[in-house]
């Protein structure tokens, strides 16, 4: 074994044991999310991205890219905004994350398992067989995954479902869901929007990873969606434009959300793919290549 991969795996196991998880304690005790201060979220935001960089080596397949471009608004979320209890992953009263561009699952899992729902040695068995954690999240195997993906677009009629159902049962949680922008080409995410405006579901957040990438290029190239923002706002959402790699924007845009009545909420998160490692950085390659064992080397280095 070489000796960048060695050091790759002593380095994961150390940081494993040695980490203490005060998030999950926080929310295992509580309930609700722990409420992490903004200092506290950006070394959240960092130990996610190292998480990734680690399980996409290890695994020698997946998604760093979107994934890395996504790490604030899932910070802000699990660490300081989301109501649940990784001890009763089932809670009725749980507000529910529908990740709908599931190839950010080593996101997800890195998330859950800070935030309690699996220990974080765990991680480095993601898309193993017989591992919990897989390619495209499991909602059947993995606690705290509320939809099980695979095909892109699907995310936001799913938690168009999931708002109605709090409505029906005369329930107050909300429903999130990240969907990258390159799945916004697809025509069920529109019917999706249209279906939320005029049903007048507010209690749904629909936040777009706009890091301006998909697999085959840039997004303006492959299907250009812009303006954006003006579409959804004429499809009778109310649409909120932030920085998605600052934690304070995007924590106003959440708490904004909460205040709308009668309409659905987007917030346009604008992102860097790859963010936080300087060759990853609106790199297409690393849509779906993983960092080799002496790359993640360098990665950790600049995400210490």
């Amino acid at each position: 074994m070489p000796a960048s991969e060695q050091n790759l795996n002593r380095e994961s196991s150390e940081i494993s044991a040695s980490a203490p998880n005060s998030a999950a304690e926080a929310a295992s005790s509580t309930g609700v999310a722990p409420v992490l201060s903004i200092d506290e979220m950006k070394e959240m935001a960092k130990t996610l991205r190292r998480h990734i960089i680690r399980m996409t080596a290890k695994a020698g397949s997946g998604h760093p890219g979107g994934s890395l471009s996504a790490v604030e608004i899932v910070t802000a979320l699990f660490f300081n905004h989301l109501r649940y209890d990784p001890q009763n992953p089932h809670w009725t009263d749980r507000d529910r994350f529908v990740l709908s561009k599931g190839h950010a699952a080593p996101l997800l899992y890195a998330a859950l398992a800070e935030a309690g729902y699996f220990p974080t040695e765990e991680l480095l068995t993601l898309r193993q067989l017989g591992s919990r954690l897989q390619g495209h999240a499991d909602m059947t195997a993995t606690p705290g995954v509320e939809m099980s993906t695979g095909a892109l677009g699907q995310g936001l009629s799913t938690g168009i479902g999931m708002a109605l159902a709090a409505r029906l049962d005369r329930r107050d949680y909300r429903v999130y869901v990240l969907l990258g922008d390159g799945e916004c080409e697809e025509g069920q995410v529109w019917e999706a929007a249209m279906s939320a405006a005029h049903f007048k579901v507010d209690n749904i957040v629909a936040i777009i990873d706009r890091n301006r990438q998909q697999i085959d290029g840039w997004t303006y190239e492959i299907m250009d969606t812009e303006p954006m923002g003006e579409k959804l706002r004429s499809f009778g959402w109310h649409v909120v434009d932030v920085d998605g790699h600052d934690l304070t924007q995007i924590l106003a845009a959440l708490e904004e959300a909460k205040t709308m009545k009668g309409k659905p909420i987007a917030i346009i998160a604008h992102t860097t793919k790859g963010k936080g490692v300087s060759f990853m950085e609106n790199n297409l390659e690393f849509h779906g290549r993983p960092p080799t064992a002496d790359e993640a080397e360098q990665a950790l280095k600049e995400l210490e």
